[in-house]
């Protein structure tokens, strides 16, 4: 990440170091969640603060609205929401615990022109 290598605020960073156990909604078993990168900064007050940060596109982010016709790929879709709503509690809870901040990004917070619904 280019972002975290020209910002003297960042002290360390890396790419799926996290690994978070969650439970499927899917299959009920459980499952590793690798968190896309972990940033540890220096903010402006001299603080230091760690966050887990998640990488999605927008659309992902929410939940599917229900069709006329309940096609396969909406129920992929479904299922896809289950599984990130599960992982992402289960970092939520995780990284709190930890004195971390778990957040999701998209274009939108990343300044991207293109949007997506």
């Amino acid at each position: 990440m280019v972002w975290c290598d020209k910002r003297e605020s960042v002290l360390e960073w890396g790419s799926e170091e996290i690994i978070i156990p969650y439970r499927s909604p899917v299959d009920n078993k459980m499952h590793r969640y690798f968190v896309d990168f972990y940033v540890k900064m220096r903010k402006k007050d001299g603080s230091i603060k760690k966050y887990w940060i998640e990488i999605k596109p927008y659309r992902f982010t929410q939940k599917p609205e229900i069709p006329k016709r309940k096609t396969p790929q909406f129920m992929t879709e479904v299922m896809n929401w289950g599984v990130n709503q599960a992982k992402w509690e289960a970092a939520r809870e995780y990284a709190q615990a930890l004195n971390c901040q778990f957040i999701v990004l998209t274009e939108h917070e990343l300044g991207f022109g293109k949007t997506y619904k």
